[in-house]
């Protein structure tokens, strides 16, 4: 079984299925661009179609509303419909002989549109003076399409369907009097057959016609031509298409600005992608063929790749460790001659590399030798320092053997072991700093003193070994000595307002640096060029402040870093911050 699988996974498979899988994608990425963007172009054509469709019957309504329009509007100006309603208006009721008068009025402005079922005249108490009955205008329409006409101002206002009968349809208009200044004087409504604004007249040359849907204001159906039933809610808030159970239409709407209706065109999606059909065909048939011809040409190009490789590969395999030799095949193509130089090379390479791995060996070997005899050093310096004490001490000098045993307990803490840790307690380094603070008094008497306070609850913090001592050191060589006044080295470790942080602050009463010194030794601190060599050149804060980085890095907050605090007659305050519980990580 793991025979066959490593055969499967030869390097002729790989490319083989490799190059099948590259055909296999561009063929179909490029056959659903294809698909997609002739498909999106059949649908931009059916659109564009349908919206001519959409407009050309959208002028064909406006047209027959003009004709509405135009016909209230006659009826309104009327010379004997005026002056009827003028006398309406002064308070003179319409006789039965006027009001019958108006039957021929009506019947002769009505003949002009063939869709008109009949007209209405009412008074501005909404009285009705033709036809000859006592309804009134607010019984024939709701109130708001009344508000909406009297806002109008003489504008036709539709107001939907009869409710005496669902096949027509009212439009009110204003009627304003022109002898009193355009004046109210009542209201014209016309009754109008929804036959009359079929708009279906546009015949495809299948015989086929546009199916149109009209709606008014509300959502409801004015007219339609289609066999099926849709939502008109559903055609009203489509953006381009609807959906009818299974059946889908493309929507064109259209919205009147004379009435406020919205003229629907609607097409089945089907009908516009019957092209489509054609071209998946196309795509599918090609594709097989593309892929078949690709299939027979990895397959050759595949196995005159691999043939030399596997040639190469069993030359590579009789090489032994330790006596490899180069392989001298000479192959007819370019890049398997390079591969096998490449192979050469390595062999030569390899054959280098054991032999400088031989000699590192016996390098690290003496290396080794030498850190012995190394350890040997310190320990004779001790050994001769603890000799010296028990001889001063037989003769009775007891300050002499002080400082003896002193400098050997300072140099055991300085000199170290490759074997020991580089972190101590606070208390450790600070009894450190304590030896060599009493060597000093030693040698400078009363002109020094030194006091040393530090939290209880902080002695077993960790901290990086030497940190503090080198800044008492520049306390003393260049604070106490320069100054022939007593001198005061106080170090003090405590607590830091922030947390987990504890700050060191070392500070003496010597002259102090001047001000363009100690712009240099802040510069150097921030990374700029090193102060200028000489006594007080802060090299000893240059190397605590940067071990404190290394130690440190990113966890060193701003308010931890060294800081330097001195003018001329004020003496210096150096102040860092130790991290708590950085030792643990730093092991880690």
């Amino acid at each position: 079984m793991q025979r066959k699988t490593r055969h499967f996974n030869s390097l002729r498979n790989q490319i083989f299925v490799g190059f099948v899988m590259v055909m296999l994608i561009v063929l179909l990425l490029a056959g659903i661009t294809a698909y997609d963007r002739v498909a999106a172009l059949l649908k931009n054509n059916a659109e564009k179609h349908i919206h001519q469709t959409a407009v050309q019957a959208s002028g064909r309504l406006d047209a027959l509303i003009a004709q509405v329009n135009s016909l209230t509007a006659q009826v309104a100006d009327d010379a004997y419909v005026q002056r009827l309603l003028n006398e309406e208006k002064r308070g003179q009721k319409a006789s039965f002989n006027q009001r019958q008068a108006l039957l021929q009025i009506a019947g002769s402005y009505q003949s002009f549109i063939n869709g008109a079922q009949s007209m209405e005249i009412y008074t501005t108490d909404y009285s009705r003076i033709f036809p000859m009955d006592d309804r009134s205008l607010s019984h024939r329409l709701e109130r708001n399409w009344i508000v909406k006409a009297d806002e109008g101002k003489g504008r036709l206002v539709w107001a939907g369907s009869d409710p005496d009968d669902p096949s027509i349809l009212l439009a009110v208009r204003r009627i304003s009097l022109l002898e009193r200044s355009f004046e109210h004087g009542g209201y014209v409504v016309v009754r109008m057959q929804r036959s009359f604004f079929q708009l279906n007249d546009s015949v495809g040359a299948d015989g086929s016609q546009d199916s149109i849907m009209l709606l008014d204001v509300d959502g409801e159906v004015v007219t339609s031509n289609l066999d099926v039933h849709l939502d008109p809610q559903a055609v009203m808030n489509s953006e381009s298409v609807v959906q009818n159970g299974k059946e889908s239409y493309i929507v064109v709407k259209q919205r009147s600005e004379l009435t406020g209706w919205t003229l629907a065109v609607l097409t089945p999606l089907r009908e516009t992608t019957e092209g489509v059909s054609i071209l998946r065909t196309a795509l599918l048939v090609s594709g097989i063929i593309g892929v078949v011809l690709f299939l027979v040409m990895s397959f050759f190009l595949s196995t005159m790749i691999t043939r030399p490789l596997i040639r190469l590969m069993r030359a590579m395999r009789g090489a032994q460790p330790g006596a490899m030799r180069p392989n001298l095949m000479v192959s007819s193509t370019l890049e398997i001659n390079e591969l096998n130089e490449v192979y050469n090379q390595m062999v030569y390479r390899q054959n280098e590399l054991t032999q400088v791995v031989h000699e590192k060996e016996v390098m690290q070997s003496r290396a080794e030798m030498k850190a012995l005899q190394s350890q040997i050093n310190p320990h004779f310096l001790f050994n001769t320092l603890e000799a010296f004490y028990w001889s001063l001490d037989e003769k009775g000098e007891e300050e002499m053997a002080r400082m003896v045993i002193a400098m050997s307990r300072l140099f055991r803490y300085i000199i170290s072991s490759p074997h020991q840790d580089e972190w101590v307690t606070l208390a450790d380094e600070l009894e450190h700093v304590e030896r060599y603070l009493n060597i000093m008094q030693m040698r400078l008497g009363d002109r020094m003193q030194w006091e040393i306070r530090m939290s209880e609850e902080l002695r077993s913090t960790p901290m990086p070994k030497l940190l503090i001592q080198p800044l008492v050191e520049n306390a003393v060589l260049y604070g106490i000595e320069n100054t022939l006044k007593p001198g005061m080295v106080k170090i003090s470790v405590q607590p830091s307002s922030i947390t987990d942080i504890v700050c060191v602050e070392v500070r003496d009463n010597g002259p102090g640096i001047n001000e363009e010194r100690l712009q240099n030794i802040k510069q150097a601190l921030n990374g700029g060029e090193p102060v200028a060599p000489g006594r007080g050149a802060g090299v000893g804060l240059i190397n605590v402040h940067q071990r404190l980085g290394l130690y440190f890095g990113d966890q060193l907050a701003e308010q931890a870093k060294l800081t330097v605090e001195s003018g001329v007659g004020k003496g210096t305050v150096i102040r860092f911050g130790i991290p708590r519980g950085t030792e643990a990580r730093h092991d880690s």
